[in-house]
């Protein structure tokens, strides 16, 4: 009985760790002089034109992840790679493409959601000679 109390008090703890990421309100991370941005959502929330013209599927079972680095109010080319693991320890590996804009540079990835889960994401960014790793938490849905 101890063991079970245990288990759900630190449960409990750990839920609030968790969803501490998950409410901050810009999501970025500061490295030195380089702000790396980040955000991920559901596929669909992408409207259709958008989904083509950065070559994703929207498709209700599907995230997508973006990132930008920006260093002195500039986009900075980046190498971004990372991957997702879910509660189970199963892990996805993203593979990021570059999507260019005018003003900005964008690296996106998708994954399958295919269920509500809490999602562990770690990104390593690489500008230059600098590599810098950002870990989140994020629940994830599938779309309707």
């Amino acid at each position: 009985m101890k063991r079970l109390a245990l288990f759900l008090i630190t449960a409990c703890l750990s839920a609030g760790a968790m969803a501490a990421d998950v409410i901050k309100a810009e999501r970025k991370e500061v490295f030195g002089d380089i702000t790396v941005h980040y955000n991920t959502f559901n596929s669909t929330f992408l409207t259709p034109d958008n989904a083509k013209a950065a070559g994703l599927t929207r498709d209700k079972n599907q995230g997508v992840i973006i990132i930008s680095a920006i260093k002195d109010s500039q986009p900075l080319k980046a190498q971004v790679s990372g991957s997702i693991t879910d509660l189970t320890s199963s892990s996805v590996t993203l593979n990021f493409k570059e999507v260019p804009e005018q003003n900005a540079t964008y690296y996106v990835a998708q994954y399958p959601v295919k269920q509500k889960e809490v999602r562990t994401f770690k990104i390593t960014v690489k500008t230059g000679d600098k590599i810098n790793t950002l870990n989140f938490n994020q629940e994830l849905f599938p779309g309707q």
